[in-house]
């Protein structure tokens, strides 16, 4: 790991429009569907937590690339777009969209080095990626692993917990989904490769598991008499949100 310093081509206030622009893009993305679009009943399909996740993962990517010496100005510019087409385009072309989006307001909006726009919309097409991460550019690296991490700890527990009372569950079922975010954290470990995304996934990885063994240790008694079936949540809502 190597900290190179660079000067920073996007001001405050060009990625203060740029926030703005996405904000509002998602927002369209609603509201421009006459029922409510693609599984919006849930909360965390909304426009305000789409935002919510986008900015999350903007601060952590910037953090790492920092960390690891990467662009980070590419990097949060990237992460600030990655999902912005998310609500009005398919799973498996919201990437791809998201690269044309954030190309054609780069390009038309500001005045950024071709090699600049190049490298954003490229992070934002692969940010998607399920292979090794040591095969892309540190860039696109950084963006997936702050991708993964918004999905563990403390955010991902209370979003799982908040889908519970979507799908009438009892706090009996809160163990078992809690569990759900300790799996994603332990793929999310298995798949980061910076030292500083290794980091943050094993404290929240900790964070989580203490929480869970304080679920098990109040609600046990009542597990044993209630019982602890509980039905899966479709595949499309946990690889989706």
């Amino acid at each position: 790991m190597g900290v190179e310093i660079r000067e920073s081509p996007v001001s405050d206030a060009d990625f203060e429009e740029m926030q703005t622009f996405v904000h509002d893009y998602l927002a369209a993305s609603v509201e421009a569907e006459d029922e409510g679009g693609r599984m919006r009943w849930y909360p965390w399909h909304s426009a305000e937590y789409r935002f919510n996740h986008i900015m999350n993962v903007v601060e952590l990517s910037a953090d790492i690339a920092r960390e690891e010496g990467a662009n980070a100005d590419v990097t949060r510019v990237a992460a600030l777009f990655h999902d912005i087409a998310k609500l009005e385009a398919d799973q498996d072309v919201h990437a791809e969209e998201g690269a044309r989006i954030a190309r054609e307001y780069l390009t038309t909006r500001c005045d950024y080095p071709q090699s600049f726009v190049d490298e954003v919309c490229a992070a934002v097409r692969d940010h998607s990626y399920q292979g090794d991460l040591s095969n892309l550019p540190l860039e696109t690296q950084c963006l997936i692993e702050a991708d993964l991490l918004d999905k563990v700890g403390a955010n991902g527990t209370a979003l799982m917990l908040l889908r519970m009372g979507y799908e009438s569950r009892t706090h009996m079922d809160a163990s078992e989904m809690v569990g759900r975010v300790l799996e994603r954290g332990h793929d999310a470990a298995e798949r980061v490769e910076s030292d500083t995304a290794e980091s943050i996934v094993h404290q929240r990885l900790k964070r989580v598991r203490w929480f869970r063994e304080w679920l098990e240790m109040e609600v046990a008694e009542m597990g044993e008499t209630e019982g602890d079936v509980v039905p899966d949540v479709p595949a499309e809502m946990d690889a989706d949100d």
